[in-house]
């Protein structure tokens, strides 16, 4: 248990997370707007689909969307099988080697022009998203999602009804936090799309922005003040 004056790991803090979100509201503005309309940071809308499909008997289309989300499955699996062999490394921590991972992959996305299928680039989005979903789950002890936005607004409704009825100043807290978090989404996803005429397949390198940033600051806090924590693990896992 995490006491009062132990410090929190850099994956954990918010800063961490409002660029994590601001990254994941650019990745749903780069799919959506180049690469088929389609928002690949979650997976309910494809198992909506499947049934709809399903439900109309049109079995070879509702079987297409097995793909996404088995893509989301595996990044999962693979992101909850795969720290404690890193662990052993003791060098750099699962958090920041899956961080240079999803840097390394945005990077190579920017490469694949928009003639190239649009389920190649989706797929690859549901993999990476699922990724860090699973892997960053706590910011300072509050359980937060870090691709989507829907526990975040219910959150926010959540401090406010608190407030009201009891007025609770620690739930504004959190749901200013929460809130705060949307905005990232927000700004991410408006400063991609203002890009996307212009830079087009490569918009996908403003990503790199927020995920750069996120990566600097874990690489130095493993090889320094927090080289010794190395096997501790984040809140939440």
């Amino acid at each position: 248990m995490k006491t009062e004056t132990a410090p929190y790991l850099a994956c954990e803090q918010r800063g961490t997370y409002a660029l994590l979100m601001m990254a994941a509201g650019m990745m749903g503005a780069y799919t959506y707007n180049l690469r088929g309309g389609v928002f690949c940071n979650a997976q309910t809308a494809n198992i909506v689909m499947m049934s709809i499909a399903f439900g109309k008997q049109e079995w070879l289309h509702g079987c297409y969307y097995f793909i996404p989300v088995s893509a989301y499955l595996a990044g999962s699996f693979l992101s909850e099988l795969l720290p404690s062999p890193v662990k052993r490394l003791g060098f750099l921590r699962w958090d920041t080697y899956l961080v240079a991972f999803e840097t390394l992959m945005l990077f190579l996305i920017g490469f694949i022009p928009l003639s190239v299928p649009h389920q190649v680039v989706q797929v690859l989005v549901n993999f990476l998203a699922s990724m860090q979903y699973n892997t960053f789950r706590q910011a300072e002890g509050v359980p937060m999602a870090t691709t989507f936005c829907t526990n975040h607004v219910r959150q926010v409704g959540v401090a406010v009804a608190k407030l009201l009825r009891k007025g609770d100043r620690a739930a504004v807290l959190r749901g200013l936090l929460h809130a705060g978090m949307i905005g990232c989404f927000l700004a991410g996803g408006a400063l991609l799309t203002a890009f996307c005429g212009v830079l087009r397949e490569r918009a996908a390198w403003l990503i790199l922005i927020p995920m750069l940033l996120v990566l600097t600051r874990l690489v130095h806090a493993d090889l320094t003040t927090e080289h010794g924590l190395l096997g501790r693990k984040p809140s939440g896992h």
